[in-house]
């Protein structure tokens, strides 16, 4: 093994603290978000990419700020949503060997060089978190929320997930697998997300299931209109 590569080791640790307390910083001073996660790969004329503006909107007029992974397609789509909504629209960017470029549509952005400093942004400072079609990021980030929720090393927070096409098979062999014939999961498991085609729906259940600490002091919605996928203070 290289010596001189752990050698490094020690001062890669203030590189990845570095991450970590400009990323709290900038966080912190967000109002309360909702993370939005799906595909970079789904264009403009995808209708996902509609969808995840409608949700991006909706998140924005319900009072939240979007959180994305600042890429291109679903994250673009939501971003642009909320930033055309009046909204606060935030990219966490990833810096990689082909370098992804932050979408134009965000009012804050900061890039990290790790990916697990950058999925703690995600969740911690999440009132609830939307998942789109995607890749293995996508999958990567939902599978690693469930897991920390179902082990309560974060606080419930509401998960949903647009796109019955997309999902339903990979939930049926969650349940008749994991579930069903290995019992490697509880039955309490299977609830904690909510899937739908809608991005009204998603959004009404994020802001009818907040966690109790997310719910202090947040102004209750009472009215939807589901229909024109509207959100009524």
């Amino acid at each position: 093994m290289n010596s001189d590569f752990l050698a490094q080791d020690p001062w890669r640790v203030f590189r990845i603290m570095s991450e970590f307390v400009d990323g709290f910083e900038m966080m912190a001073r967000v109002p309360p978000g909702v993370s939005v996660f799906g595909s970079s790969r789904a264009g403009p004329d995808h209708p996902y990419y509609h969808k995840a503006y409608e949700t991006g909107r909706l998140i924005a007029e319900a009072g939240f700020a979007v959180v994305t992974g600042a890429g291109p397609g679903i994250m673009e789509a939501a971003n642009k949503g909320a930033k055309e909504a009046g909204g606060e629209s935030v990219g966490l960017n990833i810096l990689l060997p082909f370098e992804q470029v932050a979408n134009p549509y965000l009012t804050k952005v900061i890039n990290f060089r790790y990916f697990f400093v950058r999925k703690v942004m995600f969740s911690k400072y999440a009132t609830g978190l939307i998942f789109f079609p995607g890749g293995f990021g996508t999958l990567d980030e939902f599978f690693d929320t469930i897991t920390l929720i179902q082990t309560e090393k974060i606080h419930r927070l509401p998960v949903a997930l647009i796109g019955t096409d997309f999902w339903n098979g990979q939930l049926e062999w969650i349940r008749e697998t994991v579930f069903d014939r290995f019992a490697h999961i509880s039955p309490e498991d299977l609830d904690l997300w909510h899937l739908t085609d809608n991005p009204a729906e998603a959004v009404r259940y994020i802001c009818e299931n907040l966690s109790p600490r997310d719910r202090q002091g947040w102004p209750e919605i009472e009215k939807w209109d589901t229909p024109e996928g509207k959100v009524m203070p």
